[in-house]
């Protein structure tokens, strides 16, 4: 297990000699810390971690990472560059250990820790899809391995370290999301995480806004596959189906292996099936074996997911048996919840987040489900120089999807534009820009038989749509 003692050599180069203290794990939030972790006082805009020491010593935090004195009468240990002492026998729990910059130390320990463990690290990327494919590889790999996965949806330069934190020399594989904003990201996620083995999902427009262009993405994203070992140890896991990961071969110095719908990858799928809220049908192809399964994953784009998860399985040598029964026990659709307004009209929840991607993944399951289709589409945010476009896929696609659409906010006004101009009629198109007024209108406008879509960014918090109708209808 990792011990104070561990942390203390990850950051100062030398290993004191003092009594066993275990870490359980890190955490950056005090209500969030469980007893013998580790708490990490980051200083931020709105709220500054440091104030928070004193509740997570309350809590069982054994130790803190921080970057001045907090005032109170806990055990300091300075390991700033040319600060470090030898600790006095016997260190008493809680102590605050000094450090430069908390963030850094953080990603110093667990860089540090994942060199002293022997396991396989699975890192999986991709602009769509990373937490359902993370959850569904994991599921495979546990048929076989102790395995651990990405908690939620930490996968960038502070939640990543956290995961491998939590990991123990028990554990035989890590999936980990890594996540990405601007070039060099993934490059450090990578030399904190060493994965062995890398999956590229897709190349979308999400954060385009940040990163600029579906180039600088793809280019971002690919860091994964440079960090790979060299085969055979190293396996690059790429969508042969996607013109931007396809190339990332040329890239890396893995094995590389492709999954798609193309039968010129090495995991192929044809004759896919949805069945709506039942899930999908669809034959697997590898080598000379072909494969009918079906699994519980919600829309045809679900076949992208279980290609990765299945493929992940093969590299790792996990039989048929393993891999299927792994993707039949997947609980992988995190984020697309179902549910039933009192009226009896089927909800599908799908308002984590929206990517022109996800939104037409979303509008294809919608088109599968009986009843009057009714979807109603908020703003997919930094889309940057692809918004327009990108809404404007979304409304063409919704115009031939749904009997009914339903706008909110000013850029999905560029949604019922588009769909306006590929045909649907003005009168079953509905814009509105104040909740209140949306959630009035549907309260009296749906019915027992509608099958409604709710889907737009996070930030317009268009969950309160779902929860108006569940409770007020």
């Amino acid at each position: 297990m990792l011990t104070l003692a561990d942390v203390l050599e990850a950051l100062t180069g030398l290993r004191p000699v003092i009594n066993p203290l275990v870490i359980t794990e890190a955490a950056i939030d005090s209500r969030q810390v469980i007893p013998g972790g580790l708490f990490v006082a980051i200083p931020g805009e709105r709220v500054d971690g440091h104030e928070y020491v004193s509740q997570a010593f309350k809590a069982g935090a054994v130790a803190a990472l921080v970057e001045h004195e907090i005032g109170e009468s806990f055990t300091l240990l300075d390991a700033r560059p040319g600060h470090w002492r030898d600790v006095e026998l016997p260190l008493e729990p809680p102590v605050c250990i000094l450090v430069e910059n908390t963030v850094a130390a953080l990603q110093a320990i667990a860089a540090f820790w994942r060199r002293k463990l022997n396991l396989r690290v699975v890192g999986v990327t991709g602009s769509v899809g990373k937490s359902t494919t993370k959850e569904a590889i994991a599921q495979v790999l546990r048929q076989r391995y102790k395995t651990l996965k990405s908690h939620a949806n930490l996968n960038n330069e502070i939640g990543l370290p956290l995961n491998v934190l939590r990991l123990t020399p028990g554990h035989q594989y890590a999936v980990l999301e890594m996540g990405f904003y601007v070039p060099g990201e993934i490059a450090q996620l990578c030399e904190i995480a060493l994965p062995q083995v890398g999956v590229i999902n897709n190349i979308g427009t999400v954060h385009a806004e940040r990163a600029g262009s579906q180039e600088t993405i793809a280019q971002g994203k690919g860091e994964l596959v440079e960090a790979l070992p060299p085969a055979p140890e190293g396996v690059a896991i790429l969508n042969y189906d996607d013109p931007f990961v396809r190339p990332m071969e040329s890239r890396t110095r893995a094995r590389v292996f492709y999954y798609g719908l193309d039968p010129a990858a090495d995991l192929w799928a044809d004759k896919v099936e949805g069945m709506g809220l039942d899930g999908i049908r669809l034959r697997l192809h590898y080598r000379k074996e072909a494969l009918y399964v079906r699994v519980p994953m919600i829309g045809r784009h679900s076949v992208h997911t279980v290609l990765r998860a299945a493929a992940v399985g093969l590299v790792e040598g996990l039989t048929w048996d393993e891999i299927v029964r792994g993707l039949q026990e997947s609980q992988a659709q995190l984020r697309l919840v179902a549910v039933r307004a009192e009226n009896g009209a089927l909800i599908l929840d799908d308002t984590y987040n929206a990517s022109p991607e996800s939104t037409l993944a979303a509008l294809n399951l919608l088109e599968e489900i009986r009843g009057r289709h009714v979807a109603i589409l908020g703003d997919m945010l930094e889309l940057g120089q692809y918004e327009r476009q990108g809404h404007e896929r979304v409304g063409a696609r919704a115009a031939e999807v749904a009997d009914v659409l339903v706008t909110f906010g000013v850029r999905a006004h560029l949604i019922a534009e588009s769909a306006r101009r590929a045909g649907m009629r003005k009168s079953v198109v509905h814009e509105f820009e104040e909740m209140d007024a949306l959630i009035a209108w549907l309260e009296k406008t749906l019915t027992g038989e509608d099958a409604v879509l709710v889907k737009g960014s996070h930030s317009l918090r268009m969950d309160k749509i779902v929860s108006a109708l569940e409770t007020t209808q």
